[in-house]
């Protein structure tokens, strides 16, 4: 019988500073957050259709939501009826 001790590896590699100066960091979030205006208009697709509701997803880390009643003119419109889940929308925000 032959008793072999464990192989020994390198530590692992940490990188640091792979991103560059404070203002490189600074430039790639900023770069991942995208800021909305009142009026803006949004382009995205719709995730999930409730009765009360839209989710809308337009490529962040949240969904917009559009409000059943803001969908139509008609207040009282259902969602099904104007939208569908896959469908692409541009959306007011």
């Amino acid at each position: 019988m032959t008793i072999t001790a464990p192989s020994t590896t390198a530590a692992p590699q940490v990188a640091v500073n792979d991103i560059g100066s404070e203002e490189d960091f600074l430039a790639a979030v900023d770069a991942t957050i995208k800021y909305f205006n009142d009026g803006d208009i949004v382009e995205g697709t719709i995730v999930k259709v409730d009765r009360d509701e839209v989710l809308l997803d337009i490529g962040y880390k949240t969904e917009g939501v559009i409000l059943s009643r803001e969908l139509s003119i008609k207040h009282d419109v259902d969602p099904t009826e104007v939208v569908e889940v896959g469908e692409r929308v541009e959306a007011l925000v």
